[in-house]
């Protein structure tokens, strides 16, 4: 199928969930605490910062992802009549109601950009606003980025295992996910955050017109099985849809479907774009069909292949070198099977005292204690590889690229980025990437990324 014209979506379109939708999306007790708070005056400008305390299950670094959607979802931030009145039946005092009734969000946002690889404990998105405000961004922002995250993060590993452990494999990887994805909203969320990872397409034609995808397809069984013959139904997809057209043809004999699809396209003087493999032995299945595609002249038509696959049996199918062209992944790369969630935090790390000094704020709780301060994170690169990070003061000025970057100043989006861009940005990361750590398999355990804290940061938590 033709490209589609990538021009006109705003690749950072929330998808369905609206600014007026989104201003209910706070836990109860945010609520509770911002009424107290204007209650007692205690509106101060404070810092906030959204950050991993420990990487997930089988993951060695993050990738962000997300935040395009949830600063257009944090600018627009509204409460309508019927927020309002639900907010005053709940108890809370008319003048938090009228308070809500004008809240605009007006602070700054600093973040990585997405695309940007990171890893535990460093800071992915800083808030400085007035306590309210910041605070009840808290849940919004947590609910938008960490699923953003835990998608692109398993998109990203699913392309470098498409790719041999290196990046720029991604057009060969579709995102097949949404009749598994959990609702619209994570189907959405599902392919934008696959496509910042390099992912060359989605099945999800809703995603595709929002932000510009390529919508990629074949046919099903039920297709095949609708006609008296395979050879037939395959004549008939191939004049009804000539072009690119990729059959799928292990509806009843695998190899016996690579002979009718041959056939059917002869017959219909169709070009045969490509066959999938959706189930069987891939490697041996793949290799048979290359050598009977080859036999009949058809060296350039693709097999992709697709059936409940995962990073580590790509990863393996590549290693044997199965002569696959296209990988469609659906369950394991929009469910992120092996590691679901991304235990994202965010915490008040500094506010302005009743006398306007600034003070840094601290939580010590057993395993769950923080750091102070505002903070930037500074990367060191050696030999075109990431060589370490140092986790510093937010006013340091150390070696290495500084990551957070402004976001938003005074309520408003500084700049949004396109697609390409983004999609660059993460193809540049992942090559950077220390070669131990693209490694696809679950149970490899590589030496750890180093990450530090400068010794002025260190000194505030001795």
């Amino acid at each position: 199928m033709a490209a589609t014209d990538r021009s006109w979506p705003d690749f950072n379109d929330p998808g369905l969930l609206d600014a007026r939708q989104a201003a209910l999306l706070i836990d109860q007790y945010e609520l509770a605490m911002a009424a107290s708070y204007l209650r007692r005056d205690m509106n101060e400008t404070s810092v906030f910062e959204l950050f991993v305390r420990s990487l997930p299950r089988n993951r060695h670094w993050l990738l962000a992802a997300g935040l395009g959607p949830t600063l257009r979802l944090v600018q627009g931030l509204s409460f309508g009549d019927a927020e309002l009145e639900y907010v005053g039946r709940q108890g809370f005092d008319p003048g938090f109601v009228d308070y809500l009734g004008d809240f605009r969000f007006s602070g700054d946002v600093e973040a990585l950009p997405e695309g940007t690889i990171f890893f535990a404990n460093e800071p992915i998105l800083r808030v400085t606003a007035p306590r309210i405000e910041g605070q009840l961004l808290e849940t919004l922002l947590l609910n938008q980025l960490n699923v953003q995250t835990v998608v692109a993060t398993k998109a990203a590993r699913i392309v470098l295992a498409a790719g041999s452990g290196e990046p720029g494999a991604g057009e060969r990887v579709v995102d097949f996910s949404p009749r598994r994805d959990h609702g619209i909203d994570a189907a959405m969320k599902a392919a934008r955050s696959a496509a910042i990872a390099g992912c060359g397409g989605t099945s999800n034609v809703a995603a595709a017109m929002r932000y510009g995808l390529r919508p990629v397809g074949t046919m099903a069984h039920s297709y095949v099985m609708s006609f008296p013959s395979e050879r037939e139904a395959f004549r008939a997809f191939l004049a009804d849809h000539p072009g690119d057209t990729t059959l799928l043809v292990d509806t009843y004999d695998t190899l016996e479907g690579v002979r009718n699809a041959i056939a059917a396209a002869e017959e219909a003087g169709a070009e045969l774009a490509g066959i999938r493999l959706d189930s069987g032995d891939l490697e041996s299945l793949s290799r048979a069909a290359r050598t009977l595609l080859d036999d009949a002249g058809l060296e350039s038509t693709r097999i992709a292949a697709s059936g409940d696959l995962h990073e580590g049996r790509i990863a393996e199918l590549v290693a044997a070198g199965a002569p696959i062209d296209l990988w469609g992944v659906g369950t394991d790369l929009g469910t992120s099977r092996d590691s679901p969630v991304v235990n994202g935090v965010y915490k008040l790390v500094a506010d302005r005292g009743s006398g306007g000094d600034w003070r840094d704020m601290v939580k010590r709780s057993e395993a769950k204690a923080t750091v102070p301060g505002a903070k930037q994170v500074f990367r060191r690169s050696a030999g075109g590889e990431m060589a370490g990070d140092v986790i510093a003061r937010a006013d340091e000025d150390l070696e290495g690229e500084p990551l957070l970057v402004p976001a938003m100043r005074g309520g408003e989006t500084v700049a949004a980025e396109s697609l390409d861009e983004i999609r660059a940005r993460a193809t540049k990361q992942l090559a950077s990437l220390p070669k131990r750590l693209r490694a696809p398999a679950a149970d490899d355990e590589p030496e750890a990324y180093p990450v530090a804290y400068s010794q002025r940061l260190a000194a505030s938590v001795a």
